[in-house]
């Protein structure tokens, strides 16, 4: 077994040798920009085109339906503030959930203090939308529906098919963040009825710093980066060809091995979870136990902060993490297990583990026995624990 047992692959993942290798032409000897008109530049141009290709093939699109950007948060912004811009004369209102990635809340209350109305729906217990509430919030003067696809804390997928009828039944644009999903479950934008969607290249081991955004064709979506004619006229700037070059690579390779690595990744998912549930009292699994994201495993341990057990884990040599990337610092506990109807005291003794295909089951059993005593050592500490005891012992 490594030294290292790396489980935070919702953070980001390894990017492969294979995808490392296809880049490495374009730093040194494929250069040119392809915005110029000379030939050497034609190599450049051409990578940039067919990663369009890839990519758009990964998700049912046309290749002129796939802009680059530098990333999900990015992709997410986008969508968000060039759709309320360019729409606003038709409505002002947004509706999303409340367990959406920060690059989409945080996005919503700035366009909240530019005069739009958000409505945050609530989900249930195991984080899905609910439809009869999205159906209800919808208004004549509704422009965009902005639903996650599978949430990057807890895994759970939604009922996205579902939620782009009823966009579409309503005339309303419907836009996705699927960073966590993409490469990892199958996604085509016209069964799915999706006007626009957001992912990133470092969650399906391609390269940080690269990401795109799916528009659907005909869709009005006002620039979102000015300053030059890149990307059809809509996001200026030089583009980041190794880095895009390792997007188109990294989709394809995802798309090809996807059911084989979602079937690994799921079997060692749950009999993670089994041997935690089965040999760790006081826990509970976060998310839908089955409509979730293949490789996430997502607990919340009675008794304990999550932040003291990931040190300790950090400490055995396994990498996890207490949710999102982006909040991981933060000391406030996950806005998507609070909005999941957890309390502060037990969401804040979450752990969120992120599999992937290179992971064993010797690493899973390693993993739980780790869990299992630090979590015993740590609630052996803890007079919340022992006075939950003690009460117990009175009944």
């Amino acid at each position: 077994m490594n030294n290292m047992i790396y489980l935070d692959n919702a953070a980001t993942t390894r990017t492969k040798p294979e995808i490392v290798k296809a880049m490495l032409p374009y730093f040194s000897e494929y250069y040119g920009n392809p915005s110029s008109v000379y030939s050497f530049s034609n190599d450049s141009k051409k990578a940039v085109e067919k990663a369009r290709e890839q990519v758009a093939e990964a998700i049912g699109a046309n290749k002129e339906e796939i802009y680059f950007t530098a990333g999900g948060s990015e992709s997410d912004n986008w969508a968000l503030t060039a759709t309320a811009e360019a729409y606003q004369g038709k409505g002002r209102h947004i509706i999303t959930s409340k367990i959406e990635h920060h690059a989409v809340l945080n996005t919503c209350q700035y366009l909240e203090k530019r005069g739009f109305e958000v409505t945050y729906l609530d989900t249930d217990e195991y984080g899905v939308v609910d439809l009869v509430q999205l159906k209800a919030a919808i208004r004549p003067d509704t422009i965009l529906i902005s639903i996650m696809f599978a949430n990057n804390e807890i895994g759970t997928i939604q009922p996205v098919k579902e939620i782009g009828e009823i966009a579409k039944e309503h005339g309303i644009l419907f836009h996705t963040d699927a960073v966590q999903a993409f490469g990892h479950i199958p996604i085509q934008v016209d069964d799915l009825n999706i006007s626009m969607l957001s992912a990133s290249g470092h969650k399906l081991n391609g390269p940080k710093g690269i990401g795109f955004l799916y528009i659907r064709r005909g869709i009005k979506t006002r620039s979102f980066i000015h300053g030059g004619a890149q990307e059809r006229k809509r996001r200026a700037g030089t583009e980041n060809v190794p880095g895009i070059v390792g997007m188109g690579l990294a989709a394809e390779l995802a798309v090809q091995t996807m059911e084989e690595r979602a079937e690994k990744e799921r079997t060692l998912r749950d009999y993670l979870i089994s041997r935690i549930m089965g040999e760790v009292p006081y826990v509970r699994v976060n998310g839908h136990r089955t409509k979730r994201l293949p490789n996430n495993v997502n607990l919340a341990f009675q008794f304990i902060e999550g932040e003291s057990l990931l040190i300790m884990l950090d400490m055995a040599g396994i990498c996890g993490s207490s949710g999102s990337a982006c909040t991981s610092g933060s000391l406030d506990p996950s806005h998507v297990l609070l909005a999941i109807g957890l309390p502060h005291e037990i969401a804040h003794g979450s752990l969120r583990l992120t599999l992937s295909e290179e992971n064993t089951r010797e690493e899973m059993d390693y993993t739980a026995e780790k869990i299992k005593e630090i979590v015993e050592k740590l609630r052996s500490m803890s007079p919340l624990y022992e006075d939950y005891l003690k009460g117990q012992s009175r009944t």
